[in-house]
């Protein structure tokens, strides 16, 4: 390692994206891939909006001026579609409550930047859990403080945390996320976990990432705005289908969106990203149309894998499901890797993550695909489990 990396960074692993395209050797036919990894929505823009967004870009956009610095445009778009979700009629949230993100990365970065660097804060998150959060505050040198969930149902230990909290510790935690539902075990947030997150002191910043609230329906925005510390986060890159133009957007108290504004780097969302950020809020009723099937898609597929005995198959509120193996952690750990091993080979990308495997909702065909490879691979549990102890099965 270079001598100028700090010796923090030294010992990161980035975080691997999973390369999309297709299986197989050059010289062999290659495999196309059904890449349902990444909760993304399996759905592309239809054809005329982007056809409709080639043809905004070209009147509206100069390629030689920076873009919109202020986002004004979209945030009142943004603004207008928050209240419409969240059934808020009178003294909803207003642009002014809202800052945008190159992806929801780029607002943990500025919520961390903003509270914890220069020894003043750390963060506290329940694993599993998004790991965004934490690799991003390693990167900055900001502490880490993890507490466990409920082996069942994912709920935080929420005793754990709450003596975490009160433990006098240098830095002291400034900031808790979570995530509703929850990635990458799709559960959210329960009563008793929100009524934790009321009774932070209002020195903890409480950041609710609602990356999947399209699907789960489930926001907590109409008492952020009764609450200073609660930030909300929303992303454009799921149920809006559009992940490769990287648009997140935060919600909260308009002096702590002043605050990730001042921190914000200039010109962060592109002019192409903005133009079509506004295009799917403009058409959002038919984006979003797809999304009866997809939830319907995703009880399908959990009836369909709750037949294996060797699963244990969580319930979800978002557009994925989270699998693990009735085994003892490592060799529920080996399995997955296993399977997700084989079935990429077969054509599906599935991510092994947290000791288990998430499954995105694909197309309806894609989904079937996904079930009937699973049940090659699987057509005697007990003897995929028992090859385990032998090596990886064939």
């Amino acid at each position: 390692m270079l001598p100028f990396i700090r010796s923090a960074i030294r010992q990161l692993n980035a975080y691997k994206p999973h390369p999309g395209g297709t299986a197989g050797s050059p010289v062999s036919a290659p495999i196309l891939l059904d890449r349902i990894d990444s909760n993304e929505s399996p759905y592309d823009l239809p054809e005329e909006l982007k056809q409709k967004l080639v043809s905004l870009c070209h009147k509206h956009i100069e390629a030689n001026r920076y873009p919109d610095g202020s986002h004004l445009a979209l945030k009142e778009a943004i603004a207008q579609y928050v209240n419409e979700s969240a059934g808020l009629t009178e003294r909803g949230v207003t642009p002014e409550q809202i800052t945008l993100g190159n992806g929801s990365d780029e607002l943990i970065r500025s919520v961390l930047v903003a509270t914890c660097l220069q020894g003043e804060g750390s963060i506290l998150v329940a694993d599993p859990t998004f790991s965004m959060y934490a690799i991003i505050a390693e990167t900055l040198g900001v502490p880490v403080v993890k507490v466990g969930r409920s082996p069942d149902s994912f709920e935080m230990d929420l005793e754990a945390a709450t003596a975490a909290i009160q433990t006098p510790t240098h830095p002291p935690i400034r900031v808790v996320f979570v995530v509703h539902p929850n990635s990458p075990t799709g559960n959210a947030l329960t009563a008793a976990e929100v009524e934790w997150l009321r009774q932070l002191p209002e020195e903890i910043l409480v950041v609710i990432d609602e990356a999947y609230f399209e699907f789960s329906q489930q926001t907590l925005v109409p008492e952020l705005l009764q609450r200073s510390n609660w930030l909300i986060l929303r992303t454009f890159s799921k149920a809006f289908r559009l992940a490769a133009y990287r648009v997140g957007y935060a919600v909260g108290d308009e002096n702590a969106i002043a605050a990730l504004e001042k921190v914000r780097l200039p010109y962060n969302l592109p002019s192409v990203t903005q133009v079509a950020a506004q295009l799917a809020i403009a058409h959002r009723h038919q984006l979003l149309a797809t999304i009866p099937q997809t939830l319907s898609e995703r009880e399908h597929l959990y009836e369909a894998l709750s037949q294996y005995p060797a699963f244990q198959v969580s319930k979800s509120a978002a557009n994925f499901i989270f699998i693990r193996f009735n085994l003892p952690p490592d060799r529920a750990n080996q399995a997955a890797e296993v399977l997700c091993q084989q079935l990429r080979a077969k054509g599906t990308v599935i991510r092994h993550t947290c000791g288990g495997l998430r499954i995105t909702i694909g197309t309806p065909e894609e989904n079937q695909r996904t079930q009937e490879r699973l049940a090659g691979l699987l057509k005697d549990s007990d003897e995929f489990l028992a090859s385990l102890a032998c090596g990886a099965p064939h």
